[in-house]
């Protein structure tokens, strides 16, 4: 098999108010107002994740909306829109005994994906 290229990045992550409706909302548009472009962003498990193209501004404004941002390595891969490409990078992960604990796709056909093992061993 061909190694896929991979990019380690740093994604945003905040927990979610489960029980205000728009909390979502009110998190992207922080994002939005600062002038970051959303990447990519997936909301699971009462966490939203998110990829922007200013991790720092968008930090920012995440906590200035009330918001508590945190900062989680992934492994982003850029992959080519065909069948079997997903499957085939999560056998690869598996083969390597790495546990991954979430994923989404971003712009570019890129899949982001958060594992919990260092990613020296991983890329």
């Amino acid at each position: 098999m061909n190694p896929l290229p991979v990019e380690i990045a740093t994604e945003i992550f905040v927990p979610l108010d489960r029980v205000r409706p728009g909390t979502i909302d009110r998190a992207l548009a922080a994002i939005s107002k600062a002038g970051c472009r959303i990447e990519g962003y997936a909301a699971m498990g009462g966490v939203l994740h998110v990829l922007t193209d200013d991790r720092s501004a968008s930090r920012a404004a995440l906590a200035a909306a009330g918001f508590a941002p945190r900062e989680a390595e992934v492994l982003v891969l850029e992959v080519v829109g065909r069948p079997g490409i997903a499957q085939r990078v999560f056998r690869r992960i598996a083969d390597a005994h790495v546990h991954e604990n979430f994923s989404y796709v971003a712009s570019g056909n890129r899949l982001v994906i958060g594992v919990n093992e260092t990613f020296a061993s991983a890329a």
